[in-house]
Order: C-alpha cells, then structure tokens, then sequence
C-alpha cells in the first residue's frame, strides 16, 4: 500500500473504560496514521486515562484535544477533521463496535480512485443487537434513499473515510450527532461516488454505555429533510 497517512478522529466522551484499549486497537493496525482524539469534556475519567497515555510517552502519533465544555459529537469530528494532517479520514468511535482492524477495507477504494467517501456498512454483513436500533437505522436509511433516489446500506455507519479536503469540501457545520446526516447528505448532493464496504459490528447495550436514544433518530429524521431541501 502506497505510503499514505491516515488520520483517526476518534470523538470521545465518558468512555473510560474503553479508551485506552481502542487507541492500542488503532495503534496495532499496520497503515502509517496518526491518531486525534477530541474529548468532549468527559466527567468520568476518560481525561485522566488520555493524560496517563499521553505521560506514558507509548503512542508517538496521538495527539489530544480538550474541550472545556460538551460541544457535541459533530463538533469534534469537524475539529479532528480540521487538525489532521492525513492526507486521508477516518471517524472512530471511542468503543469496540467497530474493529480498527478493517481500515484496509475502507482504505482499498479510496487508494484504487474508485470513490470519494466509502462507508462501513454494517448491515450487509449481518447486523445484530438492539432491535428499536436495527430498524429506525433502516427506516432512515430507506427515507434518505427515497428522498435522494440512493441505494445505501447503512448511512448512519460510524465509519466513514475520505480524503481530508473532500471533507473539507462539504463545509460541515453541524454540533450534534446530526453530523451523521450531514456528511451523507451533503456528499449525495455534491455527486460523490460513495461506496459501501461490509464491517463488522458488535453493539453494545445500554449498560455498557450505548448513547443513542429514541430522541436521536427524530432528529435523523428533520435532519436529513433539512439537508435535502436547503441549498449547500
């Protein structure tokens, strides 16, 4: 594989029992990348872990970025974006839903010039876990298809990778988890080529600190109306 550097945005906030140990994950895949995590005022010592990582002096490539109060999940994925330095981004979740090990899945269409933004998507191989999540991902999905006349997958994949100025391109605003709309329904607008690879998935319940609530998937929906009918 060419010598391309890859940029890791991982958004985090309150995974501190899973942040040392994905960024380990990310380290250990065999692609030159540098990793920048964004944490989003975690209160639940996720900051004093990343301080501890960063005093280990073990990771060389990661950089840290602070923010002194929660400013959203699409906040810091348009910070990491803007601070990469990789020619191409990848988005990372601060779990272990998503294996870093298939970066070279998502890397292979991008290298090849055959696609502009290339999604995870995790239903093509077998989606598992809760079911409310499972369907509202499928009736957004189905709805973004019906209003941009797409055949995706899985718009709502946390892994989604492009070159760093095709990002830049789509003059992303959103704060909120409606960044996921964005990034869709922006690169739909533009004509990128998209293409869809099949991930692994492995959700994680409530419990152990999945995030997305009923009221998440209402705003999807205003979301993606909002980006198909506004200009830009």
């Amino acid at each position: 594989m060419p010598n391309t550097l890859l940029s890791v945005v991982v958004p985090v906030y309150n995974e501190s029992g899973t942040i040392e140990k994905i960024i380990e994950k990310i380290n250990a895949v065999d692609i030159d990348k540098e990793i920048i995590v964004i944490d989003n005022c975690s209160n639940d010592g996720t900051q004093d872990v990343l301080q501890r990582i960063l005093r280990a002096g073990i990771f060389s490539n990661i950089r840290v970025i602070y923010h002194s109060c929660n400013k959203g999940k699409g906040t810091s994925v348009r910070e990491g974006i803007q601070e990469s330095k990789g020619e191409i981004v990848v988005i990372q979740d601060a779990d272990f839903e998503y294996s870093p090990q298939e970066y070279h899945l998502l890397i292979a269409p991008i290298l090849a010039r055959r696609a502009d933004l290339v999604l995870g998507a995790r239903f093509m191989k077998g989606y598992t876990g809760i079911v409310a999540h499972r369907l509202g991902n499928k009736l957004l999905t189905g709805f973004l298809n019906l209003l941009f006349g797409s055949s995706l997958n899985d718009y709502a994949t946390c892994y989604k990778m492009a070159r760093r100025q095709v990002l830049l391109d789509l003059d992303l605003r959103s704060s909120s988890f409606e960044i996921e709309a964005e990034i869709i329904c922006k690169a739909l607008k533009k004509r990128l080529r998209i293409e869809e690879v099949a991930v692994s998935y492995f959700p994680r319940s409530y419990a152990e600190g999945k995030k997305i609530r009923w009221n998440d998937g209402i705003a999807a929906f205003y979301s993606i109306l909002k980006y198909r009918f506004t200009k830009g």
